[in-house]
């Protein structure tokens, strides 16, 4: 494994920008800034689109900066993949990996850990408890739980399902005291983020409910303002 455990107590907010289009090149950039300019204690961190990373490492250079997906390729021949080396050179200092929108196979997620430098956060993402306990075995720096099905909607896991959640971070840390935890789909509000504490997590991974706010600043102060 390449990464080093930075941070795992410390309060985590992932807003993932997937390819919202109030999300995506000059919207993500003043996205980021809006994010950024949230006072916190929180660590707080955007996943971009490739496309977007250098633009948006540059907008916001005091926030970190992740990509949605890395491929565990070397420099050659592979046409379309995501290289670890040139994220990091564009300013990466983490990834989504296994999203739902996104799956890869466990090796995928092994071989991809075994890719990055020391220090370069990556969070795995599980649909259930059962892939949870899996991913937590190749010691990720994170494991974000999230149900397909609550992706995108309006109810969150927290209230919807709260036992994946609480499951989740018992699974974990069966495996595992280094693992943070995550959770999301369907998070919104700061009573979502003070639940998913509460139900044993280090924090959220959301996206809808701040790409597609009309004051994103304003939802993010509420989201950590249980933190």
């Amino acid at each position: 494994m390449g990464a080093t455990r930075i941070g795992v107590r410390q309060p985590l907010v992932v807003v993932n920008l997937k390819t919202y289009e109030t999300a995506h090149g000059a919207g993500a950039e003043t996205l980021a800034q809006a994010i950024a300019s949230v006072e916190t204690d929180a660590r707080m961190v955007v996943a971009v689109s490739a496309f977007d990373l250098s633009a948006v490492v540059a907008a916001a250079p005091e926030l970190e900066v992740w990509c949605q997906h890395l491929d565990p390729v070397g420099f050659g021949s592979y046409t379309g993949w995501l290289h670890p080396a040139t994220a990091v050179e564009r300013g990466a200092t983490g990834t989504l990996i296994n999203h739902a929108e996104h799956k890869v196979s466990i090796e995928h997620v092994a071989m991809l850990l075994d890719s990055v430098p020391e220090g370069f956060t990556v969070c795995a993402c599980a649909a259930d408890i059962d892939e949870a306990r899996a991913l937590s075995a190749l010691e990720p720096d994170y494991v974000a739980v999230e149900p397909p099905e609550l992706i995108g909607g309006d109810i969150s896991v927290t209230t919807a399902d709260p036992t994946i959640v609480s499951g989740t971070a018992a699974a974990v840390r069966e495996i595992s005291e280094q693992v943070g935890i995550l959770c999301g789909a369907g998070v919104k509000n700061g009573a979502d983020v003070a639940a998913a504490i509460e139900l044993g997590t280090t924090g959220v991974l959301l996206a809808s409910g701040v790409t597609k706010a009309e004051n994103p600043s304003s939802v993010v102060e509420d989201l950590v303002s249980a933190l």
